[in-house]
């Protein structure tokens, strides 16, 4: 079977726009569903609500996969995941190693989407000699003494770092020496590599602080929308808040 350092997926040299090739998971994990659920075909108006995004931004991202569906037909699901899994280079065997084995190391080892998804976690490394020979997720921990070793014998091309943050970059370094040249970063730290190695983010805290952004402003937008208050009646006026001579009193500015 292929292994990631062996192939890579022809997005770039096709010309797919970087943000294209973001929003093709989303359309793969929306197809995956329908496909399980035995949807034949989708209309780009089905698919696109289900994967969030806005319809004709579908057709486009379709047309560079040179996918254009069937006019009151729609798209053929079975077709349409086996072209984005191609594009996406899903179709093979890409052996991933997972360094930092705490908690949300543990957390991703255990995730059972990898193998269905065309990724195999080859190794599981951590810095602590307490930890090795320890099984997680049925694979056991490796010291990181034997991180370049199990790179070059599994061909590795993908990392993923859950260490702390003071020890990230160092690991870093070490998988990119070895080889590897797309990192996934759970670290909360920004990481330095050199042209030719991906590097994806996933920082949980940031995605809160969006949400609580979010949440602030619909707060503020909820605030203005109530109805005001009735203005309370003017002392010494007549009923009703009336001045002496009748007249509604002028309303100052503050």
């Amino acid at each position: 079977m292929a292994t990631g350092r062996t192939h890579r997926p022809a997005t770039r040299s096709r010309g797919i726009p970087e943000a294209t090739v973001a929003r093709l998971p989303l359309y793969l994990r929306a197809l995956t569903a329908l496909s399980e659920r035995s949807v034949p075909t989708v209309s780009s108006e089905e698919l696109a609500a289900a994967a969030g995004v806005n319809s004709a931004k579908l057709r486009k991202d379709f047309s560079y996969l040179g996918s254009y569906g069937t006019r009151g037909v729609g798209y053929d699901v079975e077709y349409l995941v086996y072209q984005i899994s191609r594009e996406l280079g899903l179709t093979q065997d890409w052996p991933v190693v997972i360094v930092g084995i705490g908690n949300l190391g543990a957390a991703l080892a255990n995730y059972g989407g990898f193998a269905s998804r065309g990724f195999r976690v080859a190794a599981l490394i951590d810095a602590d000699p307490s930890m090795a020979g320890k099984p997680v997720a049925g694979l056991r921990v490796k010291h990181t003494d034997e991180l370049e070793a199990i790179i070059e014998d599994n061909g590795v091309s993908i990392g993923v770092i859950a260490t702390p943050a003071g020890a990230a970059q160092q690991v870093c370094d070490r998988l990119v020496a070895a080889g590897v040249t797309s990192i996934l970063n759970f670290a909360p730290t920004v990481l330095s590599v050199p042209d030719g190695v991906d590097v994806r983010k996933v920082d949980l805290s940031i995605e809160l602080q969006i949400l609580a952004f979010h949440e602030q402003r619909k707060a503020g937008e909820e605030a203005l929308a109530a109805p005001a208050r009735p203005a309370p009646a003017v002392r010494g006026g007549t009923a009703g808040g009336k001045g002496p001579d009748g007249d509604v009193p002028a309303v100052m500015p503050a």
